[in-house]
């Protein structure tokens, strides 16, 4: 636990430093161009390489001393990083090179994150992994504050001085990992040898096998294809009834839910069936986004928005120990990656859809003359921004049904009753350790 404590306080700090960067250099581009689509093209390309790299990155994890991997995954960012201050520094950063850093940025972080969640399990006892995955998704909630603090930086210390903060961070993740006296077995699993022959599709396989499993990530993939819709329309939805300073207080709110949960999480552990868990993260989660769709009200969002991020610990808690407790670490990278690929998949195709989805089928429909105004307008009014709402109603009610389809398969009810990989490989690892 100590040496875990060591490695999650870097990367912690780590973590803060880099969303400070990734907010700057957002208010950067949009400030410089003016252009919608320039600022969402960031998201693009923070997105995609994990997406397309994750198969990879997971035989690597599988391979590979993974505290090296983390240790080159922290360097190269904090290379990068270097990199873009030099540019603002003789006052030749251009916008090209902040999307070149955030692609580049996004792989990296793929081969850290798959290395990183490998490795927990051989550090910390089996009875912790739920305490522990609770308080790694407290980096979650840092990121969602991280814009209030970059604001206030960005004020003080400009641009430069913002990106020299992240470089300092990435000083203190490296010096963490360096210090930590990791087990062999930890940074690298039994059977790494015969990666080679299995090769990327390793992941899929064992999954396949894994009914429950496979019917779990499936379930993963559909939540975030629904809360990609959900979390690019708060924004805009706020927007369409309050002011930017407003929008400033309930985006920091919901990151205190998302901050909470992850602390909740951490001391509690999660149920004891991991996956009752993730039903009652979807039956929230549908609730309080429905809720979002109700009324035109801040305090209303500020209620909602807070519980909604709350259970995204929760989930994401309950379906990480899942995997590491049942998967053999072997193959753990390689199935995280697939975990990675499937859950992620969707939510480029969702951020295509929220455009045309927003103004060219639920504004109109939710106009004072529209088909649904006497309707579903008689419940969630009509107007500028209530068709942003009716989609958050749409998805509220999609989650409710994923989470009514989810108790219907039987192979996920049972998903815990799998048996372990691993009796206790951190004690394992503990005894052989001088």
């Amino acid at each position: 636990m100590r040496r875990f404590s060591v490695v999650w306080g870097g990367q912690l700090v780590s973590v803060i430093g880099s969303a400070l960067t990734a907010f700057v250099l957002g208010v950067w581009v949009y400030t410089g161009t003016g252009s919608v689509t320039q600022f969402v093209l960031i998201q693009f390309c923070a997105v995609v390489p994990g997406i397309l790299l994750a198969p990879y990155a997971g035989v690597v994890a599988d391979r590979h001393d993974r505290r090296r991997i983390m240790l080159a995954a922290d360097l190269g960012g904090g290379a990068v990083t270097a990199l873009l201050l030099v540019a603002a520094s003789t006052g030749g950063l251009a916008v090209w090179q902040v999307y070149a850093a955030t692609a580049l940025s996004a792989t990296l972080n793929t081969f850290h994150l798959i290395a990183y969640t490998a490795l927990v399990p051989a550090l910390v006892p089996k009875e912790h992994l739920g305490r522990i995955n609770g308080f790694m998704q407290v980096t979650q909630g840092v990121q969602i504050a991280a814009p209030l603090v970059a604001g206030a930086l960005l004020g003080l210390v400009g641009l430069r001085g913002v990106l020299l903060v992240d470089v300092v961070s990435m000083v203190f993740a490296v010096g963490a990992l360096l210090v930590a006296r990791l087990p062999e077995e930890a940074v690298r699993p039994p059977g790494a040898g015969d990666v080679d022959r299995a090769g990327v599709g390793a992941g899929l396989a064992w999954l396949r096998g894994a009914p429950g499993l496979f019917a779990l990530c499936a379930v993963f993939g559909a939540w975030n294809f629904l809360f990609a819709i959900a979390g690019g329309l708060v924004q805009p939805l706020i927007l369409s009834f309050a002011s930017p300073a407003t929008l400033g207080v309930l985006m920091a709110a919901g990151g205190s839910g998302l901050f909470a949960g992850g602390l909740v999480m951490g001391v509690w552990g999660g149920p004891k069936r991991r996956v009752l868990g993730v039903y009652l993260g979807l039956a929230l989660g549908g609730v309080f986004l429905v809720l979002h769709s109700l009324a035109p009200s801040p305090w209303l969002i500020g209620i909602a928005a807070p519980a909604f991020l709350f259970t995204l610990p929760l989930m994401n808690t309950c379906c990480v120990t899942l995997l590491q407790t049942k998967v053999d670490p072997a193959v753990l990278g390689r199935v995280l990656a697939v975990v990675r690929v499937l859950g992620t998949a969707a939510m480029p195709v969702a951020f295509l859809l929220i455009g045309p989805l927003t103004d060219g089928v639920a504004e109109p429909l939710m106009a004072a003359d529209g088909a649904l105004a006497p309707s579903v307008g008689a419940v969630i009014g009509t107007g500028a921004g209530r068709g942003i709402a009716l989609i958050f109603l749409v998805v509220g009610v999609l989650m409710l049904a994923l989470a009514a389809w989810a108790w219907t398969r039987p192979a996920l009810r049972t998903a815990d009753d799998l048996p372990d990989a691993v009796a206790d490989e951190a004690a394992a690892a503990e005894r052989t350790t001088p």
